[in-house]
């Protein structure tokens, strides 16, 4: 079928659509239909199907006679290490390791929190989990101690399975201590902790709660797969919310098999056994569903990178990843390719590298510009495909579905909306806008399988969140457009969650941060076009009455205390000391007006604006850190 006619069946008659789906996965109990709506606007797929993730994407390989078939490829130039696990070898790992945790009390439906680098033990606890029906969440390995806490305190977990250490080019990352500190500071203790203890660095064991990742196993009985009704909790997944405290995103069992199941032919263009290829971190939502998930269900080859686009050793290690392993598929974020273009603008490297077993790349997990399309593009000659999805759906609402029918590529769209999503955009009023004009961009209730269906123990905020603005539908938070063509165009966020290098950073929660400084009485942060990271946050901090140090030593302080309690992933390295923020009568602080003003942009005097003299102040602050700081056009 052509794509137009499997968009509209999906639509027209999701039922029959999905569960045509659904052949492709093993159920234990097959599910009576797709689509439960009787909760609506809360809706649930293929809830009364049994089923089990870690069987489909692990057992049943072996039993097919695909055991020798390999599973993972764990490629790190950091540790000038690779090794490589096959179906049968991942099947006796995770086995061993769900079976130790089931021993140690761990069972269907308790969390466990997982915090660990690039290495395939991280894909093996997250599959331990589903294998005995346990709900894990993946904490990103830089988050800061104060970032674990919370999240330890929301989902609650009966056990935490960490690494000693990272490794970052010329730097070991200490988990363990980070570990430490977030659970002492935290309200909820874990029953235990797991440590796989990394060769770089063996960290110390609290004992009676830690326990070694090796000594736990031995001796135990592995694990077969629990099945789990098709509305259980796969995973929680905790993403930026504008308040600063995360929202945890909640992925149901047997969506999440049809869809990823679904995707990776359709839009990837990947067979099983092909190898497969997603650059990103197990921590976010690309690692969840395709780094671990997604090729493992397809009985693909997934790799598991520890490495960087450039410095590791240089800016060809991409290429000799590909050439090396004969990945067919490559997924990364738009940043990758942009500090690989500022290293190699000649694209020198590839001279060295045979990649003519990709097909194509996809790009993702921020808005893809067209310079940098077009330089892959030139460089690699095969079809460079920009898609669009989120935490919350778990898979693209827009892509080139290249396996089922490609189209043309428009630089600077994500193409067309995928099966079951609904795409529209919205006015004010939550009228449909004419094609070309620019509003809110919603999905039409329902979201398609293997989408959040709520919050983690948080209905009201789910609603609140997304059910809220637009009755009947999905609010995106994006704004944007959709051509004549039907081609979906992401031109901002509608909130103040930004976008670092894919990573998608709430401003709200670093404005927390600079808060806390006993010279900060009050702040904003925006978010900056960056050429190399998408966007980079920067900070206005008015200071307090009496306040007589200098405002260099101050910044200084703050640009710490936000690697401190959020990370170095927030890449906060600049701020401006100005005597005031632009307000609007209610008190709101422009910060859509300063970003325009900061990267250059056309803007008007909002009308609603308290003082105007104080934007004039803020373009002069921008232009003394090299910023346009333009006036109002």
């Amino acid at each position: 079928m052509r794509y137009a006619d499997i968009h509209a069946r999906s639509l027209t008659d999701p039922n029959g659509f999905w569960m045509d789906q659904a052949e492709a996965i093993d159920w234990f109990r097959k599910p009576s239909k797709a689509l439960f709506d009787e909760n609506a606007p809360l809706y649930e797929w293929f809830s009364d199907g049994m089923v089990n993730t870690c069987w489909n994407a692990v057992d049943r390989h072996v039993e097919a006679g695909h055991g020798e078939r390999v599973a993972i490829i764990h490629d790190s130039p950091v540790t000038h290490t690779k090794h490589w696990i096959t179906y049968a070898e991942l099947r006796d790992r995770v086995a061993s390791l769900a079976g130790a945790l089931r021993a140690r009390g761990v069972e269907k439906g308790d969390r466990v929190v997982i915090y660990m680098p690039m290495v395939p033990e991280a894909l093996e606890a997250m599959l331990a989990c589903a294998r005995i029906g346990a709900v894990h969440s993946v904490v990103f390995g830089g988050f800061a101690a104060p970032e674990l806490a919370k999240r330890i305190n929301d989902a609650r977990p009966r056990a935490v399975i960490a690494a000693s250490c990272g490794i970052e080019p010329g730097r070991v990352v200490h988990y363990k201590p980070l570990l430490d500190e977030a659970i002492e500071t935290a309200a909820h203790k874990p029953d235990f902790c797991v440590i796989f203890q990394r060769d770089q660095e063996v960290a110390k064991l609290i004992e009676g709660r830690d326990l070694d990742w090796h000594a736990f196993q031995y001796g135990v009985t592995p694990a077969e797969c629990v099945p789990v009704e098709g509305n259980h909790p796969a995973y929680i997944l905790y993403t930026s919310g504008t308040t600063g405290q995360p929202k945890g995103v909640v992925r149901h069992t047997g969506g999440h098999l049809v869809a990823l199941k679904w995707t990776m032919k359709n839009i990837y263009g990947v067979e099983p056994g092909e190898v497969f290829w997603s650059a990103s971190d197990v921590g976010w939502v690309v690692g969840h569903s395709y780094i671990c998930y997604a090729p493992l269900i397809h009985g693909a080859t997934t790799i598991v990178f520890e490495g960087k686009p450039v410095g590791t050793p240089d800016a060809g290690t991409f290429w000799r990843v590909i050439a090396e392993h004969g990945v067919v598929s490559f997924f990364t974020a738009p940043t990758a390719f942009r500090a690989i273009k500022r290293e190699d603008p000649e694209g020198r490297h590839l001279g060295d590298h045979d990649i003519s077993s990709l097909r194509c790349l996809f790009l993702a997990g921020e808005r893809a510009d067209p310079d940098t399309i077009a330089w892959a593009h030139e460089k690699l000659e095969v079809p460079v495909v920009d898609h669009w999805w989120q935490t919350e759906t778990g898979w693209a609402i827009a892509a080139n579905p290249m396996g089922l029918q490609p189209l043309p590529v428009k630089p600077g769209s994500p193409s067309v909306p995928m099966p079951g999503y609904d795409v529209q955009v919205l006015g004010e009023d939550g009228a449909p806008l004419p094609q070309g004009e620019l509003g809110a961009i919603a999905i039409r209730l329902p979201l398609p399988p293997g989408t959040l269906p709520t919050l983690w123990k948080a209905e009201e905020r789910f609603r609140k969140s997304y059910l809220s603005t637009f009755p009947g539908y999905y609010e995106t938070g994006d704004a944007g457009y959709i051509d004549k063509d039907g081609y979906i165009y992401i031109m901002a966020r509608t909130d103040d969650v930004i976008n670092v290098a894919g990573h998608r950073l709430s401003t709200g929660a670093m404005e927390e941060v600079l808060a806390s400084h006993p010279d900060v009485g009050e702040c904003a942060v925006i978010g900056m076009t960056d050429p190399l990271k998408g966007q980079v946050p920067l900070g206005f901090l008015c200071l307090n009455n009496g306040v007589t140090r200098a405002p260099e030593d101050v910044i200084a302080e703050c640009v710490a205390l936000v690697r401190e309690k959020i990370g170095p992933v927030a890449a906060f390295r600049q701020a401006v000391v100005v005597d005031r923020l632009p307000k609007t009568r209610s008190g709101k602080i422009l910060r859509a007006v300063m970003t325009k003003i900061a990267d250059g942009q056309p803007w008007t005097m909002p009308a609603t604006i308290d003082d105007p003299a104080i934007l004039d102040e803020i373009a002069a602050a921008l232009k003394a850190i090299g910023r346009p700081g333009n006036a109002a056009g």
